[in-house]
């Protein structure tokens, strides 16, 4: 039995002369990871940490080209890991503040009660709006007075009364 090889042979010209640059490498691999972070994928941070970690040493490696591969990776983990234990740091503070009223925010009065999901209407200026109560877990009967914090299309998103009572 007479075995046969495929040999696959790749021109010269094909092929690089020299391996990739450092800088080249950092920046390949970081473009892709912000764009990604910036499409909305891995949406805790990660992702975003990782491109600009990557495109720091992408920087680094082009004034700096010495540095061990070794040594890259080693400063990319590390600014990685600042970078996100930061991000996480600021998330969380950001998510301990309440929210306040603007200066514009209004009152309003709840016309049919808040179901389970949030969603409930309230009288506004006059009209009749669908709700959003931005915090579900205080529920809100009819009668209740509203605090207006903004809207998103025809929906109003609301909190339990902030401002005192005003009549409507």
């Amino acid at each position: 039995m007479v075995q046969t090889r495929l040999i696959w042979v790749i021109p010269n010209s094909l092929l690089p002369s020299m391996p990739m640059a450092p800088a080249l490498f950092w920046l390949l691999a970081g473009l892709p990871l912000l764009a990604l972070a910036l499409a909305g994928i891995g949406g805790d941070g990660l992702l975003l940490m990782a491109g600009l970690a990557a495109l720091a040493m992408s920087l680094l490696t082009a004034v700096a080209p010495a540095l061990t591969p070794v040594l890259q990776g080693l400063l990319f983990t590390a600014w990685l890991a600042l970078g996100y234990g930061w991000l996480r740091r600021w998330d969380r503070r950001q998510g301990e503040r309440g929210l306040r009223p603007s200066d514009r925010a209004e009152s309003a009065k709840v016309i049919s009660a808040f179901e389970n999901d949030g969603r409930g209407r309230v009288l506004w200026q006059g009209q009749s709006w669908a709700a959003t109560n931005l915090e579900p877990e205080v529920p809100l009967l009819p009668g209740h007075t509203v605090t207006v914090m903004g809207r998103e299309g025809t929906r109003l998103q609301v909190l339990p009364a902030l401002l005192p009572a005003q009549p409507l």
